[in-house]
């Protein structure tokens, strides 16, 4: 189903999309430390690059719930939420994105 969706939209949001949901849902599993860390980086990068095309494309909101979830999973000064709340988290977040996928405003047509 993953791969429909992005031969639908083969774009690069739709891919960083799906992309950092997976990582946020691998985060419920008992993984090292270590792991974790990559996805922070990996959200910072992501969330930066959606935020910037949001912004481009004049979509405000957007551009300020992707700024704010970048400072949220950004590495350098970490926000310690405990265990549970970061999957809970993870899991709203990782939704939110699939979701965004499908649920898009429809564009003008000129």
């Amino acid at each position: 189903m993953i791969f429909q969706v992005l031969k639908m939209k083969n774009n690069f949001p739709t891919i960083i999309k799906v992309v950092l949901a997976g990582l946020f849902f691998l985060c419920l599993l008992d993984i090292p430390y270590g792991f974790f860390q990559f996805v922070r980086f990996a959200g910072l990068v992501g969330f930066v690059i959606l935020a910037y095309q949001a912004n481009e494309q004049g979509k405000q909101i957007e551009m300020i719930i992707y700024g704010a979830l970048a400072i949220l999973f950004q590495p350098f000064f970490k926000i310690a939420l405990g265990r549970e709340i970061w999957n809970i988290v993870d899991v709203f977040v990782g939704i939110g994105l699939i979701l965004s996928i499908w649920i898009s405003p429809k564009k003008s047509q000129r």
